[in-house]
C-alpha cells in the first residue's frame, strides 16, 4: 500500500493464532494503522488479501465483518447521540433483537464505567470516554475477533485495568484480539503473541518470549527497529 511516493506497507504478511491476544507494535509511521485498516476492510490494499476465520474481507465482506469488532484510529462518532442511543443505533444496524441490544448495552456501559454517562451526548465525552464507548460498540454484536487500534490511548489507569480485564475474559471465552500500542510494558504484560513492524515490513513475529529473546520487550524493540534517539549532544539551542 502506497500513498503517492510513500510506501506505507510493503509485502507484509501476518498470521494471528486463534485464541491469542496479539500485539502489533512499531515506531510512529511504521504502517500499523494502515495494516489494521486494510485487514478489517476500511482501506483497500493494492494487492493481497485479508482472511478472518477463513472469510475474505473483500470477497465475502458480510461474513467476514460479522465476525469482526473494530476500534479504528481516530474514530468519528455521531456527536449528538448519547451513549445509549449510539449503542442502540449500532445494534439495530446489525439487525440485533431489541431486548438483546438493551441488555448488552447496559452491561457494556456498566463494565466500562460509563453507566452514569449513558444519557450524555458523545460531544461531551472526554477522549478516554470516547475510546471506551468505541470499544463498547465493537463488542456489542458478540464478534469472534477484536481489532483495536491504540485502545488504551487517553484512558486513565482504572479504566485501563477494566479494559484489560474485558479483553482477557474475551480471549478466555474463545475470542481473539489484535491491538496496536506504543506501550511496550502493557504489551509485554497483556499479549501472548506479537508482531513488530518497521518501514512497512514485519521484522519479527511470534510469542512474546520468542520476540524478546531473553531481554525486555523494550530492549528487543530497539534492537529490531534500530535506535532513533536524538543526538547525544542534545538540542543546539539548549546548550549552556
Amino acid at each position: 500500500m502506497a500513498f503517492g511516493a510513500k510506501v506505507a506497507v510493503n509485502d507484509l504478511s501476518l498470521a494471528v493464532p486463534s485464541g491469542s491476544l496479539f500485539g502489533l507494535v512499531g515506531p510512529n509511521g511504521a504502517g500499523k494503522t494502515t495494516t489494521l485498516s486494510m485487514a478489517v476492510g476500511l482501506l483497500r490494499p493494492h494487492y493481497g488479501r485479508s482472511l478472518v476465520y477463513g472469510y475474505d474481507v473483500w470477497n465475502d465482506p458480510v461474513a467476514a465483518k460479522s465476525l469482526l469488532g473494530v476500534l479504528p484510529d481516530g474514530l468519528a462518532l455521531p456527536a449528538q447521540f448519547t451513549g445509549h442511543e449510539l449503542l442502540t443505533y449500532f445494534g439495530r444496524l446489525r439487525g440485533m433483537p431489541e431486548d438483546v441490544i438493551a441488555s448488552r448495552r447496559d452491561e457494556l456501559l456498566a463494565a466500562l464505567d460509563l453507566a452514569d454517562a449513558g444519557g450524555t451526548v458523545i460531544a461531551d465525552y472526554s477522549a478516554g470516554m470516547t475510546k471506551k464507548i468505541g470499544l463498547a460498540s465493537a463488542l456489542l454484536h458478540g464478534p469472534r475477533l477484536l481489532v483495536l487500534d491504540e485502545p488504551f490511548e487517553a484512558v486513565d489507569p482504572i479504566s485501563s485495568a477494566g479494559i484489560r480485564s474485558i479483553l482477557l475474559s474475551f480471549v478466555h471465552s474463545g475470542g481473539s484480539v489484535i491491538l496496536s500500542s506504543h506501550v511496550m510494558a502493557l504489551v509485554e504484560q497483556l499479549c501472548t503473541h506479537i508482531g513488530v513492524i518497521a518501514d512497512g515490513r514485519v521484522v519479527a513475529s511470534g510469542t512474546v518470549d520468542e520476540v524478546r529473546a531473553g531481554n525486555t520487550l523494550d530492549e528487543a524493540f530497539v534492537r529490531l527497529v534500530g535506535s532513533r534517539s536524538p543526538s547525544p549532544d542534545g538540542l543546539s539551542w539548549m546548550r549552556a
